[in-house]
């Protein structure tokens, strides 16, 4: 075989394979998120807001798709093999123990894999999605007032993650945005600015700094950190039981 035929084999063999492993990816369903402004933070409605959430701002957004489920340590693995990372197991639980960079480097290999641009959520995009987006009722939680209703939390999951979906979505389709595990956004943490009179378009957040946001509330949470506005950070390279992630991808390019 010459040089020139053995660099064609290589590469249909390469191809093969990598269209063997997409193969074995499991399906990722997207939900559209029409753009548009809403008010984000807290809004004055409930009284067990945090100072971080303030002040209430106008935001304005792009579409984008968002996942209807936080990312499964089944798809996990068939991306990215080797040891799962999560302390308790199951095809269908969210992946846990994963690190802001680790959901990165997944991040990086599933697009690899799928010619895809998917990402890690802005906070402001996470948090319109999870108010339902065009859709919003204004609900407390994301998909009702009744915490129980649409989370896994400290008072009815067993202090232990479940089966994604396996509660009520939100106005949106979208499930788990409250509840069953805390959610990596892509943003560094800061503060609001106060000047809450000027539309932000698009935010991405303080991206110089040390810590990083994720959402959502988890099993063992409380009522207060599970609404819609509650915000939490912790370092890009921690690893915690309860915090996982989900996916988005760009309005265009699905």
């Amino acid at each position: 075989m010459n040089m020139k035929n053995k660099s064609l084999f290589i590469t249909i063999i390469a191809v093969l394979l990598a269209s063997s492993v997409y193969a074995q990816i499991p399906a990722i369903e997207m939900v559209y998120v029409e753009g548009g402004e809403f008010m984000m933070g807290c809004t004055g409605r409930h009284s067990d807001c945090f100072v971080n959430e303030a002040p209430a701002h106008p935001v304005k957004l792009d579409g984008f798709y968002i996942a209807k489920y936080e990312v499964t340590q089944g798809l996990w693995m068939s991306v990215m093999g080797g040891k799962n990372p999560s302390k308790v197991s199951g095809d269908s639980l969210p992946v846990t123990r994963v690190s802001w960079y680790d959901a990165q480097t997944f991040i990086a290999k599933l697009n690899e894999l799928t010619g895809k641009k998917y990402r890690l959520p802005t906070e402001a995009e996470w948090e319109y999605a999870a108010r339902g987006g065009q859709f919003s009722q204004n609900y407390k939680f994301s998909g009702s007032d009744n915490l129980e209703e649409v989370a896994w939390c400290k008072k009815n999951s067993g202090k232990t993650i479940h089966a994604v979906g396996t509660k009520h979505p939100n106005e949106l389709g979208v499930y788990d945005m409250t509840g069953n595990v805390y959610e990596w956004c892509f943003d560094g943490f800061d503060m609001y600015e106060w000047n809450s009179s000027k539309v932000l378009e698009n935010p991405t957040g303080y991206n110089l700094g040390e810590t990083k946001v994720y959402r959502g509330g988890c099993m063992t949470s409380y009522s207060d950190v599970c609404r819609v506005s509650a915000r939490s950070q912790s370092i890009p390279n921690a690893q915690y039981n309860y915090v996982g992630f989900r996916l988005v991808l760009d309005g265009a390019t699905k």
